[in-house]
């Protein structure tokens, strides 16, 4: 999910910030072009930090802007198929709950939050099992697993990424020590 890399691009300098203090100005710029986009691997770059300017730049004829090569150490987030998730919901709908993981929601649909018939108290932001009595509500802290991933990368805010949490070992966090302390009764009874 999260890893410590390093990376290397080019930033463009404008002809009216040649005069300022480069160093800043070329930190600047990389963190305005790269920090918080995806790049080419679609990985989000979500913290620069140490850029330095490698070898002279270069001036394209007609621009009269400057063209740096950098080399940065960056914090990136990259969601992977299957992985399992901890995140917090953050908004209840019609069709499911959004979880925020990282930098980024994925949405747990209706049909993926628990083995359980679901209804929707949208007023009250909550989902509530119709057998169990389980419910899920805005705030509360969830394992889930990662199904599907579409990144947009445009706006890393808007990519789609789909979650579960209809299988053993996910759910909400209360749910889980729940039948963790069932299943240690159950246990003792069998002895």
């Amino acid at each position: 999910m999260y890893m410590l890399t390093e990376a290397q691009r080019i930033v463009r300098i404008p002809p009216a910030e040649l005069d300022e203090d480069i160093s800043k100005v070329i930190a600047g710029l990389t963190w305005d072009t790269y920090e918080g986009k995806l790049d080419e691997n679609k990985v989000l770059s979500v913290l620069i930090k140490n850029v330095v300017p490698v070898g002279p730049g270069r001036i394209v004829h007609g621009d009269g802007a400057v063209y740096q090569t950098v080399k940065y150490e960056q914090i990136v987030f990259k969601p992977k198929d299957n992985e399992i998730v901890e995140g917090v919901v953050v908004e209840v709908l019609k069709f499911g709950a959004f979880v925020r993981f990282g930098p980024l929601d994925g949405l747990l649909h209706i049909s993926q939050v628990m083995d359980d018939r679901v209804d929707i108290d949208e007023m009250n932001q909550r989902l509530v099992g119709k057998d169990t009595g389980r419910i899920l509500a805005v705030g509360d802290i969830v394992k889930a697993r990662v199904v599907s991933i579409d990144l947009n990368e445009k706006n890393p805010q808007d990519s789609k990424i789909g979650l579960t949490m209809r299988q053993p070992g996910l759910g909400k966090l209360q749910w889980l020590e729940e039948d963790r302390k069932n299943r240690q009764e159950q246990q003792k009874g069998d002895e």
